[in-house]
């Protein structure tokens, strides 16, 4: 039994709570499934986790909201109802009351969220009987960039996962600090610049999900959000091929569109995609430089001359750093191939 099904185990009618009552009173804030309406092992665990918290602190604060107006309408001015008993002497049992029951629920959950915690850590491999999915994830100002290595393609503004398969992200920022979360899915994780982490998460049915960047990184951090699609394999394996299909590759002219600050839809209009969902835009790489996560988090030179580039022709790029999104490279045919590029914040020419 994996360290999530013990959770599970242990919380059934606590996460059923959650599951049951908070997403009806909360299901006009969002159609999307979130934190009260977990899709996901993970999510699940962690849900049945914070019913467990409040459970144990209402042990303290009920009687406290119960008893504060009662006392203060029995003893009120004016009552003759209350005795007025000004000399009394130490009550051992009551002493042990008020403090020993705090106490007591201070020692249960520090010893029982220390364990869980461990159990949950975001770095530690799901138990599946499938291999994991790789993915590797690179914040932007403000958008998200999902990599599949495995399959040689990535996607802007929308993750596509396979149910019941386990997915390993790796994470790095290309700017900020910015964190990534999917409620839904539960386990929310900070990412950096030039650092990487790890996280594992599992969808265990389809839907769509919300993701979103919860640490604010600017004037556009509202708009850096992206859809996650739990799908089955079949309809997985045709996006992988459609992607391959009808993308486009994701070489250094195109990089230096997406490295600009802005949000998706503005990524996609400027590497001149239709949008027929606005709110959900959706940009398909069909081609993906290899170790361009790496080079991305290290901030070291790539070599994109496997990729030709968009404007045309069979033009190569010299080796450049991903963070470069201006300036001029030193091989001719890198700089025809990236004309329309200028320095973040200039307009294309």
């Amino acid at each position: 039994m994996t360290a999530v099904s013990q959770q599970q185990k242990h919380f059934p009618a606590l996460s059923a709570l959650g599951a049951c009552l908070l997403p009806a009173t909360l299901s006009g804030c969002s159609s999307a499934p979130g934190f009260l309406d977990p899709q996901g092992p993970i999510a699940r665990a962690q849900l049945g986790h914070f019913w467990f918290v409040v459970a144990m602190l209402a042990i303290v604060i009920l009687p406290v909201l119960v008893l504060t107006p009662l006392i203060l309408w029995r003893y009120r001015y004016g009552t003759s109802r209350a005795a007025y008993r000004p000399k009394w002497e130490l009550t051992l049992w009551l002493d042990i009351l008020i403090w020993g029951i705090p106490i007591l629920i201070v020692v249960i959950l520090s010893v029982v969220l220390w364990r869980q915690t461990h159990q949950l850590d975001p770095y530690r491999p799901l138990h599946s009987d499938q291999p994991p999915l790789e993915i590797q994830v690179v914040g932007y100002d403000w958008k998200w960039l999902f990599i599949y290595p495995e399959q040689h393609i990535a996607t802007l503004g929308q993750l596509i996962v396979p149910v019941g398969r386990p997915v390993a992200f790796d994470l790095t920022s290309a700017t900020v600090l910015q964190t990534f979360f999917i409620p839904a899915l539960g386990s929310q994780i900070d990412v950096m610049n030039r650092m990487q982490t790890t996280l594992h998460l599992l969808a265990d049915r389809e839907g769509e999900f919300e993701g979103r960047n919860m640490q604010y990184n600017g004037d556009g951090f509202h708009e850096q959000r992206f859809t996650a699609r739990a799908v089955n394999a079949q309809d997985f394996a045709r996006f992988v091929a459609d992607t391959r299909h009808e993308g486009i590759p994701l070489d250094q002219h195109n990089y230096r569109i997406l490295a600009r600050k802005g949000s998706t839809l503005e990524a996609a209009k400027a590497l001149g995609e239709s949008v027929t969902l606005p709110d959900d835009p959706l940009v398909r790489f069909s081609a993906v430089p290899d170790g361009l996560f790496d080079a991305i988090m290290r901030d070291a030179p790539l070599d994109w001359s496997e990729l030709s580039p968009t404007t045309g022709g069979s033009a190569t790029s010299a080796p450049a750093t991903p963070h470069d999104t201006g300036g001029e490279t030193s091989n001719p045919s890198a700089s025809a191939a990236s004309t329309t590029i200028t320095t973040q914040g200039e307009s294309a020419s």
